[in-house]
């Protein structure tokens, strides 16, 4: 099993579940076509059954930038998100893609690159991502388990505005080991 996508992936500590081998394939400061372009490197050759994707708020990100690409912005990241899930398949993987992670609250020294058109953003493309399950794509609502009511990252899982503490993964963790029992017929007793 493969944890693929930027730092939120590669920081990401797998749980302990014996008949699994997890490998970290995240990369910090990735955007999503980054991740897409070292899949093959990264991801197929190591053929996978199962790829577990966290990716794409280094595009949504750069909103603050050039808010007028702020749809085209949002619509490459979908269709790149969509993309590594349908070269994820090819390989004969099930995927889980995580919804994005909240934001938190941004420092007074970084307000100036931050727009909270980018909060807008992440949950605009969680929404997308939510419509690409299927029989053999999983959606986990990482972003539900990780936000506050106003949709920032809970306090007390924050490292930094973009990054979480162990006490995030752990939580993380926790639901992905109930989504893995729920999905093992699809990766180990595939319907033909």
């Amino acid at each position: 099993m493969v944890f693929f996508g930027d730092s939120r992936a590669a920081n990401w500590t797998p749980p302990k579940i014996d008949r699994y081998e997890f490998i970290n394939r995240g990369i910090s400061s990735q955007t999503s076509v980054q991740t897409i372009e070292r899949f093959p490197a990264h991801v197929r050759s190591l053929k996978p059954d199962l790829v577990i994707v966290q990716v794409g708020v280094n595009d949504l990100k750069t909103i603050a930038l050039f808010p007028e690409r702020k749809q085209a912005i949002i619509a490459n990241c979908q269709a790149n998100i969509k993309r590594i899930i349908e070269e994820s398949r090819k390989i004969g993987a099930v995927v889980m893609v995580t919804t994005i992670f909240p934001a938190g609250e941004v420092p007074l020294e970084r307000k100036l690159l931050w727009s909270d058109e980018i909060g807008l953003a992440i949950k605009e493309v969680n929404t997308y991502i939510e419509t690409l399950a299927d029989d053999k794509t999983i959606v986990f609502d990482t972003y539900a388990l990780l936000a506050d009511r106003h949709g920032l990252m809970l306090p007390q899982y924050r490292s930094d505005e973009l990054h979480f503490n162990q006490q995030a993964y752990t939580i993380l963790n926790q639901e992905l080991s109930r989504q893995l029992a729920k999905i093992d017929r699809l990766i180990y007793n595939p319907v033909k």
